[in-house]
């Protein structure tokens, strides 16, 4: 079976070679599942705690023939694969070295043209950032059946863990997620709104990019002491948050070391008394 898009020839068997980069579980075992039309469902993984996947997400995971994640992906999600699934990592994560998107695509519409039924696995919301257009378009091109599982993104991870609301009465009537940096470079905003007193923003891949908003926001007007807080790991037993000033952003980077992805929160700072977990009931406490 050949599949050919856009000047790219991709057959069956190359992409059942192109696991050199993927962990491979009792592929006999999936391949003997794959009696049913093949089918893609776009998957948000969560901020990376397994405990905020959607019961959704699990079941696809559990039912998965082959699972395609990206690199930030972490392995307690990954654990919650079914035993006999194909697991490849596609390499998305930032600026560091990734499958090119049209090869991407190509392996999801191989597999499911095959019989599978894959699970595109991606950080946070496949919806917020994360290319999801480009695959549907690839996947109905073929006449691959799809469908999206939403996931909890970052943003609403990392206000969580610091007790904040991202909407407030009074406070801020919208909220905006936005990318720190586009197709072209640092990604161009709508700065006047920003920089008004109350407005929060969610910024995504804006670590590398904060001089530049800094810049961009005091340059049009925004409070010097606005509060924004950068947020490592979100939900993550290693989350490191580094509350700071529009003025001091930069310098409060220098100052930490942080290696993992991150998200910028401007205009909230963490509450005084940080949110304590729920506390988990003990068995003997559930059937008492």
């Amino acid at each position: 079976m050949e599949r050919i898009r856009e000047n790219i020839l991709y057959t069956e068997e190359q992409a059942n070679r192109v696991p050199t980069m993927s962990k491979t579980r009792d592929h006999n075992n999936s391949l003997a599942r794959r009696t049913a039309p093949g089918h893609v469902a776009l998957v948000g993984a969560g901020p990376g705690d397994p405990e905020l996947l959607t019961l959704r997400a699990l079941r696809a995971l559990e039912r998965a023939d082959v699972i395609v994640h990206d690199r930030l992906v972490g392995p307690g999600v990954l654990a919650l694969a079914g035993p006999g699934a194909e697991i490849i990592e596609a390499g998305k994560q930032g600026f560091g070295p990734s499958w090119k998107q049209d090869d991407i695509n190509a392996l999801l519409v191989a597999r499911a043209l095959a019989g599978a039924q894959v699970v595109r696995l991606k950080s946070g919301d496949p919806g917020v950032f994360a290319r999801l257009d480009e695959e549907i378009e690839a996947l109905e091109a073929a006449g691959v059946r799809w469908s999206i599982v939403p996931g909890i993104t970052s943003a609403s991870a990392a206000a969580a863990g610091m007790g904040q609301s991202l909407t407030r009465r009074g406070r801020n009537g919208e909220l905006r997620l936005i990318t720190g940096h586009d197709m072209k470079g640092y990604a161009e905003q709508d700065w006047r709104a920003l920089a008004r007193p109350g407005a929060v923003a969610a910024i995504y891949m804006g670590k590398r990019a904060a001089r530049f908003l800094q810049g961009r926001l005091m340059m049009h007007g925004a409070d010097p002491h606005t509060p924004v807080t950068v947020v490592e790991n979100a939900s993550r037993p290693d989350e490191h948050r580094a509350p700071a000033t529009l003025a001091t952003l930069t310098d409060k980077l220098a100052a930490v070391e942080m290696t993992g992805p991150a998200i910028l929160l401007l205009g909230l700072a963490p509450r005084d008394a940080a949110a304590l977990p729920a506390p988990v009931a003990t068995p003997k406490e559930l059937t008492s």
